[in-house]
């Protein structure tokens, strides 16, 4: 994930690029944020499988019950890391990275490789 600058100069038909943010996201860290959290809220407030099958379900994740029954007893039997993503999926699925852009705090499994942006 990267956020760039863009300066464009006319006269010399050029462009310059200066990468700001550039982080590496391990893909146990790449889920949604707040899907993530509430998940594992509610593990922790001891849900059973139907009550994340129907969290699931509210949350419009694409599959079919049985598909959401089996993927509510995978998250009992490993809950999972909190994600850092924010995803939307409206029309399409968009991945928004802002939450990381601003991240202060050291999260294993996110890697800070340019931190040009003012906190």
């Amino acid at each position: 994930m990267f956020v760039y600058d863009k300066m464009d100069d006319p006269e010399s038909k050029t462009s310059t690029l200066d990468f700001v943010s550039c982080s590496f996201i391990t893909k146990e860290r790449t889920t949604d944020y707040m899907t993530t959290f509430r998940l594992r809220e509610m593990i922790l407030d001891k849900a059973n499988t139907e009550d994340i099958a129907a969290y699931l379900s509210d949350k419009h994740i694409p599959a079919d019950e049985i598909m959401l029954h089996q993927l509510a007893e995978q998250i009992l039997e490993t809950p999972p890391l909190q994600g850092y993503l924010t995803i939307s999926n409206a029309l399409q699925w968009r991945l928004q990275y802002q939450r990381i852009v601003t991240l202060v705090d050291q999260v294993d499994g996110i890697h800070k490789i340019v931190d040009k942006i003012k906190k």
